[in-house]
């Protein structure tokens, strides 16, 4: 894992970064938490994402927004955030101009993020959402949402309405070659508390199956 400064809108973004020696291994951008509310790359939820990606061979990245640890700048009330999003995927390709697939993944406030992302990046081949805050804010800019993906959500949660998710879910999949995979993890609550190897399993399991025989194989140690 390697620490990482990008030169974004609103100045330096802080990232961890790590890249497998399996050539031309796609990439992966995972976004976190609302940041006046806590949230930073190394949210647990955010980091189990990061892990599941790294084991399954991708080229990933996790990085603070705007105001966040050493990121510069002040929050953006989203569109900053979105824009710094943008950035650090620019990096990512740049980086690995040879990879066959791009995945982004967020959680809550990063799963917002991470939606209008898609929606403006052609190449994003999927996507992981975990408690997606339908209640909060507003997806119908998901009009059509490109890409099939996975919602998370712990069915104990009292932050984001477990039915808006469904709801919002159910909406996506009636457009046409859309799937959308809605999973409720039993006995846990909006910070996945003793469940986080629950959302590894379940992100692995989607994404291999999405993507058949052409996840890399390799045998390094990760030790991110």
């Amino acid at each position: 894992m390697a620490e990482v400064i990008i030169n974004g809108p609103e100045g330096r973004l802080e990232g961890r970064y790590y890249h497998h020696k399996t050539p031309n291994a796609p990439v992966a951008l995972v976004l976190h938490p609302h940041p006046e509310h806590g949230g930073d790359m190394n949210n647990k939820v955010t980091y189990a994402l990061y892990r599941s990606f790294v084991d399954m061979g991708f080229n990933t990245m996790r990085f603070n927004f705007r105001g966040v640890g050493k990121s510069e700048g002040r929050f953006g009330q989203g569109e900053g955030e979105l824009s710094d999003a943008a950035t650090v995927m620019d990096w990512l390709q740049t980086y690995n101009p040879n990879a066959p697939a791009c995945w982004v993944a967020g959680f809550s406030f990063g799963a917002w993020i991470s939606m209008q992302l898609l929606m403006r990046r052609p190449e994003i081949e999927g996507f992981i959402s975990v408690s997606p805050p339908a209640n909060m804010y507003d997806f119908t800019f998901l009009a059509p949402c490109p890409v099939s993906g996975l919602m998370l959500q712990g069915d104990q949660d009292l932050i984001v309405d477990k039915d808006s998710v469904t709801q919002l879910a159910e909406r996506l999949s009636q457009q046409r070659n859309i799937e959308i995979t809605e999973r409720r993890i039993e006995g846990a609550d909006h910070f996945f508390t003793d469940r986080l190897d629950l959302i590894m399993t379940d992100v692995k399991d989607y994404v291999t199956s999405s993507r058949g025989n052409k996840l890399p194989s390799f045998t390094e140690s990760v030790t991110a």
